[in-house]
Order: structure tokens, then C-alpha cells, then sequence
């Protein structure tokens, strides 16, 4: 049975957990030849072991730091070689740090930016001469807060370099064009990763409690739900989308 991915050279980043490792099952189950990467050796190695126990294959390279221009060169070259071409891309790697802005420091604003927004322009500048080939599609993970903030969340850099990729995919649609490439953002509400549950579920009081009664569902959205979504703009169904963010939230931002 075919799926609506067969055969694109999918590049994934951060497959160690959450978000990526869900992609990287559903691209692989929808057909794609994944290629992951992560910081996190460990945990990539085990998004490998999940995807070859439903039968399918991944290929994951770890540890890259996709924060240092020269990694994420040399991954996503790596990348490339292994089946002579890239069709989609999908920036989802992220790793925010949270502070109220009186108590961020000058470094932490800028890990966030390295981590949050330098990463997505890296690995789309080297993919870029590969896509051009052949047209492709790139999807930027972007968040909520790009829109909205979240009160005693400490999310001032957070929501700063969110915004930019989501406003990034826009120009990358724009210049994407004559070689027809696309470019999607996808701006998740909460969902239950281990970065959410390390950064506000935990330190939240009542944080669930509380978020369910802004949310029109009736649950904190899972990392499935944003896997769901991301195979379909990847594929040539969405082929009409571009230069959109698509919010994925439960209904938290209609308020």
C-alpha cells in the first residue's frame, strides 16, 4: 500500500524525542526515506529502534549540533549523499530557555537565539542548492507564542524567535518560488514533549489544570498531532500551501 510521502528524502531535525520522533515514524510510515539528527545520541538511537520495529527504516545521525553553522553543513551534505537528493525538510528541532525578561541574561537570550532561530536558517541555507534541483518543501516549526503570550511562562526570547520563524518561512516562500519550493510553518499550542514537561508542566502550578480550561479539546495535544499535520503539508496533497503558518493549538488562540 502506498503512502503520501513514497519515496521524498525526508530530513528531519531533532528525532531524539517528543515532536521529531513522532515524524519520523509517521514520514516513515507514510513512505519516506527519513534522515534524522539530533544532539541527543541516545535518544535518536531509540527513535531508530522504534521505527525499525514497525518495520520501516530510518537513517539518524548523531550527536549534531545543528546551533554551529559548520555541523549543519556537514549534516545535511551528509544528508544529501546518502540517496543523491533532498524533497522536504523539516526544521523541527528547538531548545528554548525560559526567564522572566528582568532575570534573562544576555547568554540565555542568546542560546535561544542559536537554538530556536540560527538552526532553521543553517540547515535551510545548505539544504537550499539541493532543493533548487528538483523543487521540494521546507517546514519550519514556529509555536503559539509566535502569536500570543502565556502568562508567568518567562517566554520573552521564546516568543521573540518563534515569531521569526514563522515570519522567516514567509521570506523562504517568497524566494522559493522560481525553483519551486514551498514553505510551511507550523505553530504547535501545547503539547505534551518531555522539553513541555520539563519547562511548564513541571514548574506551573496547576499547569494542565489550567491550560485545559483555555483549550476548545478537551486534552493537551500530543506530539502525533503535529506529525499528522506535517505529513500532510509535506506531501503533494498540501501542494497549494505556502508561505502560511498553520496553527495546531486546540483552539487556545481563538480566545
Amino acid at each position: 500500500m502506498s503512502g503520501r510521502l513514497d519515496g521524498k528524502v525526508s530530513l528531519i531535525t531533532g528525532t531524539a524525542s517528543g515532536m521529531g520522533r513522532a515524524a519520523a515514524l509517521k514520514f516513515a510510515q507514510e513512505g519516506a526515506l527519513v534522515i534524522g539528527c539530533d544532539v541527543n545520541v541516545e535518544g535518536n538511537d531509540e527513535t531508530m529502534r522504534i521505527v525499525e520495529r514497525g518495520g520501516l527504516s530510518m537513517t539518524g545521525m548523531a550527536p549534531v549540533d545543528l546551533s554551529d553553522p559548520d555541523a549543519a553543513k556537514v549534516w545535511v551534505d551528509q544528508s544529501a549523499a546518502v540517496h543523491g537528493r533532498i524533497d522536504i525538510v523539516f526544521n523541527n528541532a528547538s531548545a528554548p530557555r525560559f526567564a522572566p525578561l528582568p532575570e534573562m541574561s544576555v547568554d540565555m537570550w542568546q542560546f535561544n537565539s542559536r537554538n530556536e532561530l540560527d538552526l532553521v536558517f543553517f540547515v535551510t541555507k545548505f539544504a537550499w542548492p539541493y532543493m533548487a534541483e528538483r523543487g521540494g518543501v521546507f517546514i519550519n516549526t514556529g509555536s503559539t507564542s509566535a502569536w500570543t503570550g502565556t502568562p508567568n511562562a518567562g517566554m520573552a526570547a521564546h516568543c521573540a524567535h518563534k515569531g521569526g520563524v514563522v515570519s522567516f518561512t514567509r521570506a523562504v516562500a517568497i524566494d522559493g518560488k522560481p525553483f519551486r519550493i514551498r514553505a510551511v510553518s507550523i505553530s504547535p499550542g501545547p503539547i505534551r514533549t518531555p522539553e513541555t514537561e520539563r519547562n511548564y508542566f513541571s514548574k506551573v502550578p496547576n499547569a494542565e489544570v489550567l491550560l485545559l480550561d483555555q483549550l476548545l479539546s478537551h486534552r493537551i495535544g500530543e506530539p502525533e498531532d503535529v506529525a499528522s499535520l506535517a505529513a500532510f503539508v509535506a506531501s503533494d496533497e498540501a501542494e497549494y500551501m505556502n508561505g502560511c503558518d498553520v496553527i495546531i493549538d486546540g483552539g487556545l488562540t481563538i480566545f
